[in-house]
């Protein structure tokens, strides 16, 4: 297992704080799990709607995994949401969904997700994608 990377020495911390937007609550639990266990602080919102307030409550989030199916305001929403704000480049979003064609894909890059993976996942899986984000060793 990797560690983290960075360790966020540039805002005096030792861990790295993450968003889990999912409607799922088992899901939220899973992946909330797995972020735990290899070092991440974790906060959680039900739909992109939550996750915007739990943004504005804990701003210095740095990695985002977000669902795309959700009630109030799907995932899609929610990145253009957060991408439309002042200073997002700095968060890591990565879009968790069991859409798998290249269109969904693309669509959720284009919308401003940095990297995709879809469910059902491994920890394995979810790692090597945090790896490529920069998030681990």
């Amino acid at each position: 297992m990797g560690r983290v990377a960075s360790q966020s020495v540039i805002k005096g911390r030792t861990t790295v704080r993450a968003l889990i937007v999912d409607d799922s609550k088992a899901m939220r639990s899973i992946v909330g799990r797995i972020a735990k266990q290899i070092g991440f602080e974790v906060f959680e919102a039900a739909n992109g709607r939550e996750g915007l307030e739990q943004l504005k409550a804990h701003g210095d989030v740095e990695l985002i995994l977000v669902d795309w199916n959700m009630p109030e305001m799907n995932g899609i929403e929610f990145l253009h949401a957060v991408r439309a704000q002042p200073g997002s480049a700095a968060f890591k979003m990565l879009m968790v969904t069991t859409a798998s064609d290249l269109a969904h894909i693309n669509t959720a890059i284009e919308a401003g997700a940095n990297e995709y993976l879809m469910k059902p996942f491994t920890k394995e899986a979810m790692v090597s994608k945090l790896q490529m984000l920069g998030m681990l060793e």
